[in-house]
C-alpha cells in the first residue's frame, strides 16, 4: 500500500523482458522481496546494493503499465511502501495499475499546472475523487466521458517525473480503490447515480 506522494525521482539503468533496474538512493535500506512503486507500479526488489534494486516484472504488468516502454536514464517516480502509524499525505494506492491514459496537455493557471488526460471506457472516477498517475496522488475535476483534468502544485511539479512528460505521452493509471469497490458492488454506478443520492 502507497499513499502517491513521491519519495524521490530517479533514473532506470536497463529494462529487460523480465526485470527492471533502478538507481535508488544510496540511504535506503532495501530488503528483497519488499515492495516499492514505480512510477505507480507496486514492484517487488529481487537484489539490491546500495543505490541500485533490481524488480521483478510479470507480463501482465508490463502489457498494463508504461514500464515496457522505458528507457535506459529515463526519470522514475518512487515511493517506498506505506509504513504502519505513518501519516497518509494522498490517497489509498495500491500499486496495481488500471492501465494507461494519454495525456492531452498542459497548461499553465495561476500558481499550477494543468493536465488534461483522456479517459478511457470503464474508468471510476468522481468529481473532487482521488487518482494516481504515475503514482501521484492528484485530485480529479471537469470529469467528463472523453477525459478529465488534474491540477499539479509546483512543489509537485517540481518534484517528480511528471514535468519530463509531453502531451501524447502515456501515463500509468489507478482509480481509486473505494470507488472501485463502490462500482463493483453497484453496478451501473454512474455520475447519475451519485448525484441523484447525494454523493454530488
Amino acid at each position: 500500500m502507497f499513499t502517491g506522494i513521491i519519495e524521490t525521482v530517479e533514473k532506470v539503468r536497463s529494462v529487460s523482458g523480465k526485470a527492471l533496474e533502478v538507481f535508488v538512493p544510496g540511504d535506503w535500506a532495501l530488503s528483497d522481496g519488499e515492495s516499492v512503486a514505480v512510477n505507480g507500479a507496486c514492484l517487488t526488489v529481487t537484489a539490491h546494493k546500495p543505490g541500485l534494486a533490481v524488480f521483478a516484472v510479470s507480463p501482465e504488468t508490463f502489457s498494463r503499465t508504461t514500464l515496457g516502454r522505458l528507457k535506459a536514464g529515463a526519470a522514475v517516480n518512487l515511493e517506498r511502501a506505506l509504513a504502519v502509524g505513518a501519516r497518509l499525505g494522498g490517497h489509498f494506492v495500491t500499486g496495481h495499475i488500471d492501465g494507461t491514459a494519454r495525456l492531452i496537455s498542459v497548461r499553465d493557471d495561476g500558481n499550477s499546472k494543468i493536465l488534461e488526460v483522456a479517459n478511457s471506457a470503464g474508468a471510476v472516477m468522481v468529481e473532487k475523487g482521488s487518482v494516481a498517475l504515475d503514482g501521484i496522488s492528484l485530485t480529479v475535476y471537469d470529469v467528463g466521458p472523453s477525459s478529465f483534468k488534474a491540477a499539479v502544485i509546483p512543489h509537485t511539479w517540481a518534484n517528480t517525473a511528471l514535468k519530463h512528460l509531453k502531451p501524447g505521452g502515456l501515463l500509468n493509471i489507478e482509480y481509486d480503490i473505494l470507488g472501485k469497490y463502490a462500482a463493483a458492488k453497484t453496478p451501473g454506478l454512474t455520475r447519475d447515480f451519485l448525484k441523484d443520492n447525494g454523493f454530488l
